[in-house]
């Protein structure tokens, strides 16, 4: 049996080997998370593990024992966006929006680590999200945008 917190609440998994994506998507269902490619290259099902991106269609739940697991589900607090989350609104960074909760994920992880990141920083942190639509550059911006909004 695997115990984790998810979004702060402490839930237990009853097989070590469940697809962590799976169990987010179908037993919590937190389905925010996004099932893309299946192999780990498009970054769609990312979530953060004690702060840091993971791809959670190649991770499984035994793997995350013991962890802080946070969904997009659980960037809000008290009902206020995320910096990132108001910033992908704001720069109008998502299209058909599928992508987006790995992208923001990702951005958030980024951001926790590095107050500050340069473009250079931004690019090669969302290097393995794919955006199909393009919105490469609103992404970008969004995410730049989030680092000023969260050091003011």
């Amino acid at each position: 049996m695997a115990t984790m917190h998810v979004n702060g609440e402490r839930h237990e998994a009853p097989d070590n080997r469940r697809n962590l994506l799976s169990y987010l998507r179908y037993d919590l269902g937190l389905t925010g998370t996004k099932y893309g490619c299946g192999e780990g290259l498009c970054g769609a099902c990312t979530v953060l593990v004690d702060g840091q991106p993971l791809k959670a269609c190649l991770s499984t739940v035994g793997s995350v024992a013991g962890g802080q697991v946070t969904t997009i589900e659980g960037l809000a607090n008290d009902g206020e966006l995320h910096p990132v989350q108001q910033a992908f609104l704001d720069e109008t960074a998502l299209q058909c929006g599928y992508c987006i909760p790995g992208f923001i994920m990702t951005a958030a992880g980024l951001l926790d680590r590095v107050s500050h990141p340069t473009r250079e920083q931004v690019r090669e942190a969302l290097a393995e999200n794919m955006c199909r639509c393009g919105t490469y550059l609103r992404i970008e911006r969004a995410v730049i945008s989030a680092a000023e909004i969260a050091n003011e």
